[in-house]
C-alpha cells in the first residue's frame, strides 16, 4: 500500500485527476457488472414463463412480467401485454418502443468510458510535459550540477513516466470494459428482437387470428343472389 502512494505522490498533481478517472472506471464496471449479472441469470427463465404462460392466458402472462418489473426483459414483455386487445400492429409497435428505451438505459455509463478512454492518455501526457518542464528547469547545463540538482531532474523524469503509465493503464482498463459492454448490449439486442418475435407470433396465433375468425363466423351473410355483398340502405 505505501508503494502506490509513493507512486501516486511521485506522479505529481496530474495524477490526482488520473485516479479521479480510475475511481469512476472501477465504480462504474462494478455497477454495470451487478446490473448484468442480474439480468443474464434470471432473463431466460422470465421469458420462458411469459411465452408459456401467454400461449394459455395473457393475464397471467402480463402477471408473471410484472413480477420482473426491475428488470429490462420485464419491461420489454410487459409493455405489449398490458395493452386491452390490441391489434397487432400496436402490440409490436408497443414491443419496440419499449426495447428501444431498455437499449437507451442499458448504455448506461457508456458514454463515461468513451470520455475516460479518450482523456487518460490525454492526462498521462500531460504529466509527461509537466514532469519533463520540472526536469529541464532543475538542471544546470554546463554547471556541473549538485547532486540536489540531480535528484530532482530524476524526480522530474519519474514524474514523466508514471503519469504517462497511469494515464494508459486506466485508458485501457476503461476501454476493456467499454467494449464488453456493447458486446452485451449488442447480445441483448438479438435476445430481446428473438423474444419479442416469439411473443408477437403467439399473440396472432393463438389470440388475435382466432378471434378475427369467431368473429366472422358469427357475422350474418350480406351477399346478394351474384355473390357481391348486399349494401345497406339508410
Amino acid at each position: 500500500m505505501s508503494t502506490v502512494f509513493s507512486l501516486l505522490a511521485a506522479g505529481g498533481p496530474v495524477m490526482v485527476p488520473i485516479l479521479g478517472c480510475s475511481v469512476l472506471t472501477f465504480a462504474t464496471a462494478f455497477e454495470r457488472a451487478l446490473f448484468w449479472t442480474s439480468l443474464l441469470r434470471r432473463e431466460e427463465r422470465i421469458v420462458n414463463d411469459v411465452l408459456d404462460a401467454a400461449r394459455r392466458d395473457l393475464n397471467e402472462a402480463a402477471a408473471i412480467a410484472a413480477e420482473s418489473k426491475d428488470l429490462p426483459i420485464g419491461r420489454f414483455l410487459l409493455a405489449p401485454l398490458r395493452l386491452k386487445n390490441p391489434s397487432p400492429e400496436t402490440f409490436r409497435l408497443a414491443m419496440e418502443a419499449a426495447g428501444d428505451k431498455e437499449f437507451v438505459r442499458m448504455r448506461k455509463g457508456d458514454k463515461l468510458l468513451e470520455t475516460i478512454v479518450a482523456v487518460s492518455p490525454l492526462l498521462g501526457l500531460l504529466g509527461t510535459v509537466t514532469g519533463l518542464i520540472g526536469t529541464f528547469s532543475n538542471l544546470n547545463i554546463g554547471g556541473g550540477g549538485t547532486g540536489e540538482e540531480t535528484s530532482r531532474a530524476a524526480a522530474g523524469i519519474g514524474e514523466a513516466l508514471i503519469t504517462t503509465a497511469a494515464g494508459m493503464v486506466v485508458a485501457i482498463v476503461a476501454l476493456l470494459a467499454f467494449r464488453l459492454l456493447v458486446t452485451l448490449q449488442a447480445q441483448q439486442m438479438d435476445y430481446f428482437s428473438e423474444a419479442g418475435n416469439e411473443l408477437d407470433l403467439i399473440y396472432r396465433q393463438y389470440w388475435y387470428e382466432p378471434a378475427i375468425t369467431s368473429t366472422d363466423r358469427h357475422q350474418p351473410d350480406n351477399r346478394g343472389p351474384s355473390g357481391e355483398i348486399a349494401l345497406e340502405r339508410y
